[in-house]
């Protein structure tokens, strides 16, 4: 990260909240650029080239492609990001601004000729002393949890990972926030996701950190949030909701210099909040209301330091949804499990070059699966 501290007149808007005074201002920009070389193997068939999962492991979009070769390589420098941040002191309240931005997820470029793909928006926020408001990780999220794997995710069956607006209110260990609402469900016996924005009602969350004399963290969090449907879809209207929840415990013990890191989630109706909405929150009965669905989620991961340079991650991720295929169908995701293993050396601190092997498999109530096993070479450069 590279720091600039001036001393500026800010906005007028900050101006009169500070009664016109001069403040302070500490300008940072950092991100870095990573470039990988992924040479996949998906059983049934690669999905063709500008696909997700050709940018990065997504659960549920590995079950092949009919036709495909099964074997492919990809170049892509697309997980490079760069953030620009602000911290203020205005008569001694702590004024703060964030943005980052990365080029990730985007199929408005192509790979024929010059790969340009649009920057995307990963976080845009304001926080003043408690209260943050903007895009950034779900309060329902511990980020410090994740592994650190090569692939973009690392663990995606096993974490929540969900950044999205909200307001959030921080005092001391605790954690409040309200946040945007999204509905996912499945249509009575199956059929295409039904994605709902309707209700008025947002997503709450709770979340407590603490720590232990030995240096481990720890989170525990809690959401409640309403799933909702008013909208018409092919023809059929629909007006229901359903109450959603959800409880995660996550934590970073260190084993000498070595790590050990872990996230366990359950709740019924996550739904997006779980496995990048591998499964969905809730399927429409014959009555034509919402049933939530239980799913269950957790990684583990063990960090070790060989050498002050080298490093290697151990990485077990796993996700199971209960549905009841009489309401859904059979043609729905059941469960979805990945294992890494990497090699990592950082000849200088800014500097990471790396190789990681990735194996997934994902299942269906039907029994289709599809697999993927994945070498991946890295080379990032922190700003």
């Amino acid at each position: 990260m590279k720091k600039l501290k001036l001393n500026l007149f800010v906005a007028s808007a900050l101006l009169a909240m500070s009664g016109g005074a001069q403040a302070a201002t500490d300008m940072t920009f950092g991100g870095y650029i990573k470039a990988d070389v992924m040479f996949s193997d998906y059983g049934n068939g690669a999905p063709d080239s500008g696909s997700l999962s050709r940018q990065f492991y997504v659960p549920g979009t590995i079950y092949g492609t009919e036709g495909n070769g099964k074997q492919v390589v990809d170049f892509q420098a697309r997980e490079s990001r760069f953030n620009f941040k602000t911290v203020t002191d205005i008569d001694g309240h702590k004024l703060t601004g964030f943005i980052e931005l990365d080029f990730m997820t985007h199929s408005d470029g192509n790979e024929r000729v010059s790969n340009s793909y649009s920057p995307r928006i990963r976080h845009a926020f304001m926080s003043y002393d408690e209260w943050t408001v903007g895009q950034t990780w779900s309060t329902f999220q511990n980020p410090g949890a994740l592994p650190e794997n090569l692939d973009f995710v690392g663990a995606p069956e096993g974490t929540p990972f969900v950044r999205q607006s909200q307001v959030r209110y921080t005092s001391g260990n605790w954690q409040f926030s309200i946040e945007n609402p999204e509905t996912t469900v499945t249509p009575y016996g199956g059929g295409a996701r039904i994605t709902s924005g309707s209700g008025v009602i947002p997503d709450f969350v709770g979340r407590y950190n603490f720590s232990s004399s030995n240096g481990s963290t720890f989170s525990a969090a809690a959401i409640v949030r309403q799933l909702n449907v008013e909208q018409v879809v092919g023809g059929t209207a629909y007006d229901a909701s359903e109450l959603g929840y959800g409880a995660s415990f996550a934590g970073v013990i260190p084993v000498g210099k070595d790590d050990f890191k872990f996230t366990a989630t359950y709740g019924e109706g996550l739904g997006r909040y779980m496995a990048l909405n591998y499964a969905n929150a809730g399927v429409i009965d014959a009555k034509g209301d919402i049933q939530a669905i239980k799913s269950f989620g957790g990684f583990v991961a063990y960090r070790h330091w060989w050498t002050e340079q080298w490093r290697s991650s151990f990485t077990f991720s796993g996700f199971s949804a209960d549905n009841d295929v009489a309401l859904t169908g059979e043609a729905v995701n059941k469960e979805a499990y990945s294992a890494y293993v990497n090699l990592l050396y950082s000849p200088s601190k800014p500097l990471t070059f790396g190789v990681e092997f990735m194996h997934a498999l994902n299942e269906r109530e039907d029994g289709i699966d599809g697999d993927l096993n994945r070498v991946m070479f890295s080379a990032k450069y922190v700003l």
